[in-house]
């Protein structure tokens, strides 16, 4: 009798699976926990793992080891996690779960694993098995090798629609995304691409050379996967082929492969933006090694405000002169701080998702420059007003206070425009610009400037 198909659970239904394992463990009822691992897919079972104690989480993954599950659910566990569950288990017996994950999968597994333990669990791989795995594992995993899958459709050009038809009703079960057939020629070389919906249109007799679409969308091996994941999401596809330096078809990157593409280098791109490093397991990380990854961006902020303060201190005597000066540094300070975040997050973002392009310089950064001077106009002309009324001397102390804002607010969002698409045209991730590099950057130079509006209106 065919079993039923896991259903994904999420949100409350998720929390429920989590309670039912922990009762089950206290309980020690191993047969029950097997019946729920049987109807519930991997995904699930990843999800609810993070919320289990070390002790459970041993004696759980006991159980899933022993059943048909664990390839799928070693597949979705973050690495770290798979790497300390695995580590205890014979090579011999790795192996045989490697053997049944799909190709990029296993290659992605072994990848994480320490190099002797990968190396033993290579050794007790059957031959096909080992060398298609390893061939995947020459690739950097940043690239459309890396993740790509060597399981694919592919059909010769020479062949009519009746033998392709034949061809896939005999392989497609083993293949992933046969909703493009690709077609080859010569030693395999990439000639065009067909949908199974327009093969099966077509009379039996034509060959496929001529029905085929000749205009492929492609990448190459090294190309990196945010680029594979940009061609994906551009021009709406389920999955994009991948050809070596000769144009011979190696592989196909699949839509769902490029989804966790997209959430990896979002997260990288949030936890550097927040000054946060760019590990995307930090949580999962032991209290040292969290202190290790931010302690360096922290003290990029650290340096920004000693700068400061010795800004500070080099106009005491203007400070002395004019107290009410000192009233407004926080407010100068934040509103040139957050507006060059929000450039430069626009701009980071932008240019992750293909939406700002470097030939656009000079338009990207003159529309930032034209919000810097909107919005710095506008909460000038309030912040400066606001001062008039409230300090009645030094007259002058109102426009100082609007123009610094105006000033600052320019300066901060044309900056946070500019750092970022000079770090990419230079190769470096724009993330990095962003959080405490230019926050910080932006408090000290807005803070010299507001002070030397101030010395010149002032005359002090």
């Amino acid at each position: 009798m065919e079993k039923s198909p896991k259903r994904e659970m999420i949100g409350v239904e998720g929390k429920v699976l989590l309670d039912t394992l922990r009762r089950l463990h206290r309980r020690g009822a191993t047969g029950n926990i097997k019946k729920l691992i049987g109807k519930t897919h991997p995904a699930d079972l990843a999800w609810v793992f993070h919320s289990l104690t070390a002790s459970e989480k041993n004696d759980i993954f006991q159980i899933i080891a022993q059943t048909e599950t664990v390839a799928g659910f070693l597949s979705e566990l973050d690495s770290s996690i798979m790497v300390d569950l695995v580590e205890d288990l014979s090579s011999s017996f790795m192996a045989d779960i490697v053997t049944r994950m799909a190709s990029d999968d296993a290659a992605d597994l072994l990848e994480a694993l320490p190099e002797e333990i990968a190396h033993d669990v290579r050794k007790h791989m059957g031959a096909a098995d080992r060398i298609e795995v390893e061939e995947l594992l020459k690739y950097d995993p940043q690239t459309a090798g890396g993740i790509m899958s060597p399981d694919f459709m592919y059909l010769d050009e020479d062949l009519t629609v009746e033998e392709a038809i034949q061809k896939v009703q005999k392989r497609s079960e083993e293949k992933e995304m046969v909703f493009y057939l690709y077609i080859t020629h010569g030693d395999g070389q990439l000639a065009g691409v067909l949908s199974l919906r327009e093969l099966l249109m077509h009379p039996m007799h034509r060959r496929l050379k001529n029905i085929m679409n000749n205009n492929v969308m492609s990448v190459t091996t090294d190309t990196d996967q945010e680029e594979v994941a940009h061609v994906v999401s551009q021009y709406n596809m389920l999955a994009v082929p991948v050809v070596d330096a000769t144009f011979k078809l190696v592989g196909i990157v699949t839509v769902d492969d490029i989804i966790d593409v997209l959430r990896e280098e979002a997260t990288e791109d949030f936890l550097q933006m927040a000054g946060a490093g760019k590990e995307q397991e930090i949580l999962l990380k032991p209290l040292h090694q969290k202190i290790m990854l931010r302690a360096p961006w922290l003290l990029a902020s650290w340096v920004g405000g000693v700068g400061a303060m010795f800004i500070i201190n080099s106009f005491e005597y203007e400070l002395k002169q004019v107290l009410a000066l000192a009233a407004f540094i926080p407010v100068i300070a934040g509103m040139g701080g957050n507006i060059a975040t929000q450039s430069s997050t626009i701009i980071v973002r932008g240019l992750a998702t293909g939406r700002v392009a470097m030939n656009q310089f000079f338009h990207v950064v003159g529309k930032e420059f034209a919000v810097g001077v909107v919005l710095g106009g506008l909460f000038g002309l309030l912040l400066g007003v606001l001062a008039f009324f409230n300090y009645s001397s030094p007259l002058y102390l109102g426009l100082v206070v609007g123009l610094s804002v105006f000033a600052v607010m320019v300066m901060a969002a044309t900056l946070g425009a500019f750092i970022p698409l000079v770090l990419k045209r230079v190769n470096i991730d724009a993330a990095v610009a962003t959080g405490p590099f230019i926050t910080t950057a932006v408090d000290v130079l807005g803070i010299l400037l507001y002070f030397y509006v101030a010395k010149f209106f002032l005359h002090i």
